[in-house]
């Protein structure tokens, strides 16, 4: 049985006596005229069925019966469009119960929904298939003098597979791991690439690294970017979702690169700061320094049994102790450290949280918190009323715990603007240093160190 077929027995496994589950792939999407975006499957029918064309859905019971839609066979649209697995093959290649064309799924799709108690669809994912659904159970509605009943309730079927999704199995982490070495050889490209340039005088911009990183990507077969590149020289690094543009990288500059790949449908998400020329000046490496040792002290606590919150708590508490000891932060004015943390003095300089979940989506699916026990649920703040900024409170959601197969980034950052307040040498310094983190058994693996994050290291590969 295959680690899809796995995944679909688990989620029938979860749905409830006589439900059943609806999961549409995404849309094609048109850029302008008769040119679409590169196509994407949804992250959710791609995890339950390693399906990538588009136009089809899956159907589930709790039976674990499925059925996929596919787009049947078509000479004609195959010679321009590329081969089609069709609903005859489907079957036998993808392990499914049934397989029937997609044009009939108007005919099929209500009688598999009818005398079904729940159906499972997942919400905000796809405004067009919710169409059918509406359709599919007005449909059923209409017949209820005939003995047939549409389903009574549709549940968000994002509340099951998120917390599938949450914790990898063995091939998700090697999958994630191959992404990593991948974007992490485009790291090191782009990083010695621009030293090059600059030691031969050639003009160099933003989008040259960026090509680097693209070229590298594709080279050792990544499909695409998981997410937009970030290539972001001096002041822009400043700016936290700067995109690769045309501005020059001068020598003295310090280069911020926010840049991952997706293989076979899973992200990777590193950042690397490094100086364009090869060397830090010492302002530069001052803060470097503090941003590592924050990262490595959150590190330090990722570990099962943590809290998501601990790394972030961690990589403040460092953060905020190098602000004050480099007069970023005036000791007179804001005070001793438990001052700037608990009046949150840092946030001028490091407005982000430090991690966030990673897998088939780059800001993957899964909650935060825990799930509130049925005593104290009643007195939890609800979620949408809390500032993310500001340090946990005690009737807050309790942070979510960490176990073995969560992925969650590590990037902790400072980003200092221009300010009277702040000693000139520091101002336009931006920098954020991210890896990808796997929770083990024992402890915590870096999946990204592939790229070196040391000073020394960095000044070495450089040179």
């Amino acid at each position: 049985m295959t680690s899809f077929q796995n995944r679909r027995q688990h989620l029938a496994s979860l749905l409830g006596q006589g439900d059943v589950a609806v999961i549409p792939t995404a849309p094609e999407q048109s850029r302008n005229r008769d040119s679409n975006y590169p196509y994407r499957f949804d992250s959710y029918f791609y995890y339950l069925t390693g399906f990538e064309e588009p136009n089809a859905l899956l159907l589930l019971n709790h039976l674990g019966e499925s059925i996929l839609f596919c787009q049947p066979k078509d000479l004609e649209k195959e010679i321009w469009e590329g081969y089609r697995l069709g609903p005859e093959q489907a079957p036998q290649k993808l392990g499914v119960t049934k397989s029937f064309s997609v044009e009939d799924l108007d005919k099929i799709a209500p009688a598999f929904l009818s005398n079904h108690a729940s159906m499972w669809y997942p919400f905000g994912v796809n405004p067009v298939m919710k169409e059918h659904l509406e359709r599919w159970i007005d449909e059923l509605s209409r017949k209820v003098r005939t003995g047939v009943r549409a389903p009574h309730s549709i549940k968000n079927a994002c509340h099951l597979l998120d917390e599938m999704r949450l914790i990898k199995d063995a091939q998700e982490v090697q999958t994630m791991q191959k992404a990593c070495d991948i974007s992490s050889l485009a790291h090191i490209k782009a990083m010695q690439f621009c030293a090059q340039a600059l030691q031969n005088h050639k003009e160099l911009k933003e989008y040259h690294l960026e090509a680097e990183l693209l070229h590298e990507f594709r080279r050792h077969g990544s499909e695409f970017p998981a997410y937009s590149s970030i290539v972001a020289a001096g002041a822009n690094a400043c700016v936290l979702h700067y995109r690769a543009d045309q501005a020059p990288i001068l020598s003295g500059d310090l280069v911020l690169i926010d840049a991952g790949c997706e293989l076979h449908g899973y992200a990777s998400d590193i950042t690397r700061t490094f100086p364009a020329n090869g060397r830090f000046t010492a302002p530069q490496r001052d803060i470097y320094e503090c941003v590592l040792n924050a990262q490595e002290a959150a590190i330090a606590v990722t570990k099962p049994g943590a809290t998501f919150n601990d790394p972030h708590e961690a990589s403040v508490r460092v953060l905020c102790e190098g602000l004050l000891t480099l007069g970023i932060l005036n000791k007179s004015v804001h005070g001793t450290l438990e001052d700037v943390i608990e009046h949150r003095k840092y946030t001028s300089f490091y407005m982000h949280r430090t991690s966030h979940w990673l897998g088939m989506d780059v800001h993957d699916c899964g909650s935060y918190v825990q799930t509130p026990s049925p005593d104290n649920a009643d007195n939890a703040t609800p979620w949408s009323d809390l500032d993310p900024l500001k340090p946990w409170s005690s009737n807050a959601p309790t942070s979510r715990t960490l176990e073995a197969g969560m992925v969650l980034t590590i990037e902790p950052g400072l980003y200092i603007r221009p300010s009277p307040d702040v000693p000139e040498k520091y101002w336009n310094i931006g920098i954020r240093i991210e890896d990808d983190a796997l929770i083990t058994p024992h402890g915590v693996q870096l999946l990204s160190r592939g790229v070196p994050v040391n000073v020394s290291d960095i000044e070495q590969l450089m040179a």
